[in-house]
């Protein structure tokens, strides 16, 4: 039996927050500029620091430090475009970049999982990318897929392995988040090439995106600034995100490690927009604290505010954004900490009108992949998905001809509107599945039944042999080049 994917379900909402008022935006786009001009972003690459020399950036070669005129700036951010479209394998799941819709993808990239069959600790492989993108093609809160965990079966080339796992295991876009260098970046976009069928019909539904981490404090990774250069020039997406843990590789203040992740993300926008003007790039900052008792690497504290603040800073250089939102500090999956931690988190990013926001099924701060945990987390993100709905009101749902047939003291059970709305009226949650006694099961064990459920009984399109045949080729080229020259 093979059953049908359900339609992908955004969340939608006609209400907006913002959350930073503008005055404090214009302080911290201020504040940017500032230190782009007189501190600097270090750019480990001759190629990136000829293209910002070329167009007046100040650039010392001898430290590889870029300082940019603000004026010069300000005329690179105003071609970046404000939305643009994230094609799939098949068009209907299709993502137009547009207010009021927030697409959610999942987590990425784990190192371990908690095998499917065994349950015990191990490195991830290439396996578990293609099942955990099976999963997510099912799930209606996965608009696109992030390889979730590593081919670690694969050493160099695993980025390019997991993006044929997942192309082969989902019909969604696919953004990567582990491809980087020129080389890896030009196997990628081949690899891409072959799935759209032309060059001109990826530029014009790009079937996957790229997200660069940049380096905290106010440095570029080499292999990830030219890789980005590699996918820009063929018109496919590509995300800058700055990681910042606050008192460390950051000021110890929220906005200050705001301002130095929003700088890494602003020059390398720069960057592409000076050497392909109108380039599709999306703005990310994900930061951390530093427990200062341990040094311990911390998600979620009890204040965690910043999530939504970053939101808008991007929309206020007239940028799309991807939000993070989920990857727990819990070490398992299903416990208070898992759902605690992350409760509010679709809510606030949908509010604050993130255009795409990563985070679904990892626990462990986003290394460890439970399987069932995907599940558990699109039904948060489905909690907040209703929360944010516009409710129905008409004749209908009012009922009023209803209440008055039934009367004070009477009974609703027995009338028609009753049989004919109740099914539908309880949106049934993991935490309201039952057995065959009728009682409510443990949330985390219906949440395996459900994984193994969509494994057994669901398998996406595949590909065509002759597109299949040809990701074999490539990923061949690849695996004899680039592990050749690493060695």
């Amino acid at each position: 039996m093979n059953v049908q994917r359900p339609p992908i379900e955004p969340l939608r909402t006609t209400f907006q927050v913002q959350f930073a008022s503008e005055e404090q935006l214009k302080k911290f786009q201020e504040s940017t500029l500032y230190v782009l001009e007189k501190v600097g972003v270090r750019f480990p690459s001759e190629k990136a620091l000829q293209i910002l020399s070329d167009h007046g950036a100040w650039v010392d070669k001898s430290t590889q430090i870029v300082k940019f005129p603000p004026d010069l700036v300000m005329k690179a951010m105003s071609t970046v475009p404000r939305y643009f479209y994230m094609g799939a394998r098949d068009p209907q799941c299709d993502l137009p970049l547009q207010k009021g819709v927030t697409y959610f993808c999942t987590d990425g990239c784990g190192v371990e999982t908690i095998d499917f069959e065994t349950r015990q600790r191990r490195p991830s492989r290439k396996e578990d990318v293609g099942k955990m993108a099976r999963i997510a093609d099912y799930l209606s809160a996965c608009a696109f897929y992030w390889p979730m965990v590593s081919a670690q079966d694969y050493g160099i080339t695993a980025p390019l392995h997991e993006m044929d796992a997942s192309w082969n295991n989902t019909v969604k876009h696919v953004q990567s988040e582990t491809i980087m260098g020129e080389k890896p970046c030009q196997y990628a976009v081949e690899m891409a090439t072959v799935i759209s069928g032309s060059k001109e019909a990826l530029r014009k539904r790009p079937v996957f995106s790229l997200t660069v981490c940049t380096i905290a404090p106010l440095m570029q990774d080499k292999e990830g600034i030219e890789g980005a250069l590699v996918l820009a020039e063929a018109g496919i997406p590509v995300g800058f995100l700055a990681m910042p843990t606050l008192g460390t590789t950051a000021p110890a203040t929220l906005p200050g490690a705001l301002v130095v992740g929003d700088a890494e993300i602003i020059s390398a926008t720069v960057l592409i927009q000076l050497a392909y003007p109108g380039a599709p790039v999306f703005h990310s900052i994900m930061h951390a604290w530093a427990d200062p008792r341990s040094g311990t690497y911390v998600s979620y504290p009890l204040d965690s505010r910043g999530r939504h603040a970053v939101i808008d800073m991007a929309h206020y250089w007239k940028m799309p954004v991807l939000g993070g939102c989920y990857g727990t500090d819990s070490k398992a999956a299903g416990t208070w900490q898992a759902a605690a931690e992350v409760a509010l988190d679709p809510f606030t990013v949908a509010l604050a009108g993130a255009e795409t926001v990563t985070g679904i099924g990892l626990a462990d701060t986003y290394t460890l992949l439970y399987p069932e945990a995907i599940i558990l987390d699109a039904d948060i993100y489905h909690r907040a998905r209703y929360q944010l709905a516009m409710m129905e009101v008409s004749p209908e749902t009012l009922a009023v001809d209803v209440i008055e047939a039934v009367g004070p003291g009477g009974h609703f059970l027995g009338q028609k509107h009753t049989r004919q709305y109740m099914r539908d009226a309880m949106k049934r949650a993991i935490t309201h599945e039952v057995d065959a006694n009728g009682k409510y099961r443990d949330p985390v064990e219906a949440a395996r039944d459900q994984v193994n459920w969509i494994l057994e009984n669901y398998h996406p399109e595949p590909l065509e042999n002759s597109k299949q045949a040809e990701l074999n080729r490539i990923l061949k080229a690849a695996d004899k080049e680039l592990n050749r020259v690493l060695l």
